[in-house]
């Protein structure tokens, strides 16, 4: 079993479109996928039609074992299923304090998973937080989205030098480029220096800037899923391949 994060301090970057079209490719190969929405908007949740139930909650989902079973859905998708998220996530840093090894939780959380999923993927609120110090310790990899914008990279920055203060191996970080408009000079700029640096370890792959997948709101289901031949579609497999081939 893998886990697989889709992480970013700064948000609105295309972490959750990301989460979603992966784990569905990763599912449609045949691998046994489980996509865990960690963040409490519950965007992941919402693409999937999938609502927690209402007994759901954060102490819950800190419990484990069976509790997390019986709130464990079926998608419309085979191989694809889904942990929603609940809006008491909001203050899951909270719970996690208040227990003995918080930043070790999660993946004693998942670990009853090993041999039933062949994939974990977890949509993760953004920020550094103690559910992002569970979130480090549980992946296998990290995948990071970074919009190619300044801001953006420094924000990615900030993250690599918390991993190096912290003793944490670096080599889980797998930074892309998201949200592309190769029409914008920056955009441009930014990709063109930034691989140059061997301490960021970009992948090669990128997510363009498109309606298709802004449209996922709408549709409420996978890029990959409702229009395969797409840009975007195309991106995402040769993302995932990428990442298998480089980071699992």
């Amino acid at each position: 079993m893998k886990i697989i994060a889709l992480y970013s301090i700064k948000g609105g970057v295309g972490k959750t479109a990301s989460a979603v079209n992966l784990s569905y490719i990763a599912a449609r190969e045949g691998a046994s996928t489980l996509l865990c929405d960690l963040d409490p908007q519950g965007s992941a949740s919402y693409y999937f039609r999938i609502r927690p139930s209402k007994k759901f909650n954060r102490k819950k989902f800190l419990k484990g074992g069976k509790v997390i079973d019986k709130n464990i859905k079926g998608t419309d998708y085979l191989n694809l299923d889904m942990l929603p998220a609940d809006f008491s996530y909001r203050n899951l840093d909270v719970a996690l304090d208040d227990l003995k090894r918080s930043r070790t939780r999660l993946k004693q959380i998942f670990k009853p998973y090993n041999g039933e999923y062949e994939y974990i993927f977890l949509d993760c609120p953004p920020n550094i937080t103690l559910v992002s110090e569970n979130v480090f310790f549980a992946a296998d990899c990290l995948i990071v989205p970074c919009i190619p914008t300044t801001l953006s990279i420094l924000t990615f920055e900030k993250l690599v030098r918390f991993f190096k203060d912290k003793r944490l191996a670096r080599g889980k970080i797998q930074p892309f480029f998201s949200m592309v408009e190769k029409r914008k000079k920056m955009h441009r700029d930014i990709i063109r220096q930034v691989p140059d640096k061997k301490k960021y370890n970009f992948l090669t792959s990128q997510i363009p800037y498109t309606a298709d997948i802004e449209k996922m709101g709408l549709t409420r289901e996978p890029v990959v899923s409702f229009k395969p031949k797409s840009k975007a579609a195309k991106a995402y497999e040769k993302l995932w391949q990428e990442i298998k081939k480089r980071a699992l």
